[in-house]
């Protein structure tokens, strides 16, 4: 049989090692404040190619992510996956020094324009990436995007 000192200085240590274990409850609450994962999409590629650089795109529930959004040709681009959007929380879209925060839909680079966009995403799928301009999607600007668990 344990001593009554022996027995609270166990459970002391215990609780000490579970504290020590525990994450930080405001840090864990707000999925916002973890470092967010860089992911990158070239819309178009220098040589005018009609393609997304990736085409697929994988993102897990839950993770912050920053995906930078370049278009390297001469020709304008639309970044249109409008389930996809609707799947995800925006933090913000930067560009040019400006933060756009809300919904966002779809997003137009002209050539040389590159954008941030910061996202969590919330539901597990598969969505299309489409460019919507005309002809572009026939010659082959087409992707997935998938969201996992």
């Amino acid at each position: 049989m344990l001593s009554w000192v022996y027995r609270s200085l166990l459970l002391g240590v215990c609780l000490l090692m579970l504290w020590a274990g525990m994450p930080d409850t405001a840090a864990a609450r707000d999925l916002s404040k973890q470092p967010p994962q860089d992911q990158s999409i070239q819309l178009g590629t220098a040589d005018s190619q009609l393609v997304f650089v990736p085409k697929d795109l994988t993102f897990r529930n839950g993770s912050l992510y920053r995906l930078h959004l370049s278009n390297p040709s001469q020709l304008k681009h639309y970044f249109t996956a409008k389930d996809f959007a609707d799947a995800v929380w925006t933090r913000k879209l930067e560009v040019a020094g400006v933060e756009i925060k809300g919904q966002i839909r779809e997003i137009e680079l002209k050539p040389g324009a590159s954008v941030e966009w910061q996202f969590i995403p919330l539901k597990s799928g598969v969505y299309s990436l489409v460019c919507t301009i005309p002809g572009h999607a026939e010659a082959g600007m087409l992707g997935h995007i998938t969201i996992s668990d």
